[in-house]
This record gives structure tokens, C-alpha cells and sequence, in this order.
């Protein structure tokens, strides 16, 4: 008769090899989200400050456009997903993923320095694809 594998008086032994494998697994795959919603936001932007600003409910299907300052170059640098775009890729790009994930919104990280118009081309872009929601980042302080 086969046995379990078990000690001298017949019970089970423990199998801890299949254990570590499976906690592996779910380690690579929490890392990997992660590091994809972490690269969503550029931690270089200094975000404006709104006293009154409400935190977010949530950030699912949310179409993040992060937009530096570069005062050296008296430029701004819009990027997406970490793609630098330029201001007439913009409402293509967004009509583009409007089209896979319908209802979607737009999240402008802006630094403060930012002059408006820039900011005002990606709301323009939004506003021209049909994104029906756009919100602005600030810090509360």
C-alpha cells in the first residue's frame, strides 16, 4: 500500500517546498503591479497647493498626464505613461484610449510653476476626444 509520506505514526507531513513556490509567485506579481502604479506619477513635480482640496475617491481608469516645468528651457514636457508628448499628439493619443477604455478621465499632475496654457492644452485635448471628466492634482498644506 502507498504511503502519505507521512512520519512513523502515520500523519501527514507538512509540505512547505510548494508553499515558498506559490508565495514567490505572488511576490513577482504585487512587485510588478506596483511598479506599474508607481510609474504612473512623476515624483518630480511640485504639485500647487489647494488648502481646500478633496482627497480622491479613486484612481481606477484614470488617464494620468504628468506636466514639468523646465525653467532653464522655459519649456513644459507633458508625458504620458512615460512617453513624452507633443501638444498636437495629445487629442490622439486620447481619443485613441478613450476608444479602448470608454469613460475614462484625465488627472493633470502640473508643477506650480507651469504656466497655464499649458495645462489648458491637455484640458483643450480632453475637452475635443469626448473625455467627459478632467481633475488637477494639488497637495493639501
Amino acid at each position: 500500500m502507498a504511503s502519505m509520506g507521512g512520519g512513523a505514526d502515520g500523519d501527514p507531513e507538512f509540505q512547505i517546498a510548494p508553499m515558498i513556490d506559490v508565495l514567490l509567485v505572488l511576490l513577482i506579481f504585487f512587485m510588478s503591479i506596483a511598479a506599474t502604479a508607481v510609474t504612473r506619477y512623476d515624483p518630480s513635480i511640485a504639485l500647487p497647493v489647494a488648502p481646500d482640496a478633496a482627497k480622491k475617491e479613486d484612481s481606477e481608469g484614470e488617464l494620468v498626464f504628468n506636466v514639468a516645468w523646465h525653467a532653464a528651457q522655459a519649456e513644459a514636457w507633458v508625458t504620458f505613461e512615460e512617453a513624452r508628448l507633443a501638444p498636437a499628439d495629445l487629442e490622439g493619443v486620447l481619443a485613441q484610449r478613450l476608444k479602448a477604455q470608454p469613460g475614462a478621465r484625465v488627472l493633470v499632475r502640473s508643477d506650480a510653476a507651469t504656466p497655464v496654457r499649458h495645462v489648458q492644452a491637455i484640458v483643450a485635448a480632453a475637452a475635443a476626444a469626448g473625455v467627459a471628466e478632467v481633475t488637477f492634482a494639488a497637495r493639501v498644506r
